[in-house]
């Protein structure tokens, strides 16, 4: 498929402002600077993983509701607020929902994931 820009494009923009802030800015700073250098990493970070994922993560996640029957998100919360969600249809609910705080972990902060961390020695 042809594209209307060149390279490198936005997620190739993206990451090398990531990398730059990373390993350049990072390296030569410390204190403030440094840690919103690091906040700025991780938002550039999280908005490359959206790129990436956003797409099949939001047909996954509509196809979800209406597999569910609920036309959005506030109509399943409503649901599940008023008790109208139970037996079977409570544990396909457990796993949607599952599912959709994965699917933001992945890309908020997919290290959250991995579960605890072993002691430091």
């Amino acid at each position: 498929m042809a594209e209307p820009h060149d390279l490198p494009d936005a997620r190739g923009l993206l990451e090398a402002v990531r990398e730059f802030l990373e390993r350049d800015v990072m390296e030569a700073t410390e204190g403030r600077i440094r840690f919103h250098a690091r906040v700025a990493v991780n938002v550039l970070a999280m908005v490359e993983r959206e790129w990436e994922l956003g797409p099949a993560q939001a047909a996954a996640h509509r196809q979800g509701l209406a597999r569910l029957g609920y036309p959005d998100e506030q109509a399943l919360a409503r649901a599940i607020r008023t008790g109208a969600v139970t037996g079977r249809d409570l544990a396909e609910v457990a796993r949607f929902v599952r599912d959709t705080v994965r699917d933001k972990l992945l890309v908020a902060n997919p290290r959250y994931l991995q579960g605890p961390r072993p002691p430091a020695d």
